[in-house]
């Protein structure tokens, strides 16, 4: 626009009417020499000279200036030249300016979109980071709830076999106890068949089966009744108890006397007796109270332990779930943020032509 302003200078346009006069044109002359006024004409051109970039044409001004240096070119033409030039220069600066308004729309586009890449590369960066640590937490608690799992039931294990041995070891002591009782009351009984024939009790008579019922009601002979087993033929037995000596009851007295000399005795022998069946029945009443509650408490064990593994089982697929999203989550950030990137550098990239194209 200053460059066209210039040439179009109403003292411009005289100076390169006198100055470069022809006999075809009717100019006022002017009292100045030629070469000076060509001298003028040259400090105009070389003012217009410095403001046209090589782009915008200053090799037409160069032109125009070589021309009116080297005095071969007649005057008529070199006005059309300059004429041409103005006129040139007009048309670039209306290109120019259609071309400045194209840049500074182009430039704020490009700047906005800039502007809305890095932001968006700012939040996949972050919720990538928030992403990561998440999953680092999740496979921190996975871990966790995987040790805490395999311990419960490690533990489980344990109280479970505990609580096996514990029991067996029960049955057997109310096994033996069970038949040392009976035992000793056998004994007892034996005595008293003998020593207090009123506390006597007889053994049950055998029963008979629905066949042999009706083979002895025909007139058959009853079957024979099998000896007793046992420990000593008493009808008692258990295998894990020991006894150290079996109480077999004396052969008869010959006298009244004597019987009722072994029946003093013999008191002094049922009381002892009393008494161990009492200390047995206690110790049995004992271990039994004690298994009831060493039963429940395994129970209630066994209860807590499996909701603690359920909501544990929970946890852990609720966790691994978590973390399956989160990877997922994080791979689609990382294509998101590797497509933002490629769109960026294009961008870079254009803005960079841009300024190239529109910087003059």
């Amino acid at each position: 626009a200053d460059t066209i302003k210039i040439l179009n200078d109403d003292d411009a346009l005289d100076l390169f009417k006198k100055t470069l006069s022809s006999a075809s044109m009717s100019f006022v002359q002017v009292q100045s020499t030629l070469s000076l006024q060509r001298k003028e004409v040259m400090a105009v051109l070389a003012q217009v000279r410095e403001r046209v970039q090589v782009s915008q044409g200053r090799h037409r001004i160069d032109i125009v200036m070589l021309a009116l240096s080297g005095k071969k070119i007649g005057f008529e033409k070199i006005i059309t030249m300059i004429d041409e030039l103005v006129e040139t220069l007009k048309k670039e600066q209306v290109d120019d300016e259609s071309k400045q308004e194209y840049c500074g729309v182009q430039f704020d586009q490009t700047d906005d979109k800039k502007k809305a890449l890095e932001r968006q590369l700012s939040d996949l960066q972050t919720v990538l980071e928030e992403t990561k640590e998440g999953i680092a937490t999740a496979t921190e608690e996975i871990a966790a709830l995987l040790k805490g799992i395999a311990e419960l039931d490690k533990a489980v294990a344990e109280a479970t076999e505990q609580r096996k041995a514990e029991n067996a070891e029960y049955k057997d002591l109310m096994a033996s106890n069970g038949a040392a009782k009976e035992l000793i009351l056998f004994a007892k009984n034996r005595m008293n068949k003998f020593y207090n024939p009123k506390l006597y009790k007889e053994a049950p008579k055998q029963e008979l089966s629905k066949e042999d019922r009706i083979f002895v009601n025909n007139g058959g002979t009853p079957p024979p009744t099998e000896a007793p087993g046992g420990i000593a033929g008493t009808g008692v037995s258990v295998s894990f108890v020991q006894i150290d000596s079996q109480v077999a009851p004396p052969p008869p007295p010959a006298t009244a006397e004597a019987y009722k000399a072994a029946g003093e005795e013999s008191g002094g022998v049922i009381a002892m007796m009393d008494l161990l069946v009492n200390d047995i029945t206690k110790e049995m009443t004992t271990a039994e109270a004690e298994e009831k509650v060493a039963q429940g408490n395994y129970e209630a064990m066994m209860a807590d332990s499996a909701e603690k593994r359920a909501m544990d089982s929970k946890s852990l697929t609720d966790r691994e779930g978590a973390k399956a999203d989160m990877q997922a989550e994080l791979e689609q950030g990382e294509g998101d943020k590797t497509s933002a990137s490629k769109e960026l550098m294009v961008l870079e990239q254009y803005m960079a032509a841009l300024h190239a194209e529109c910087d003059w």
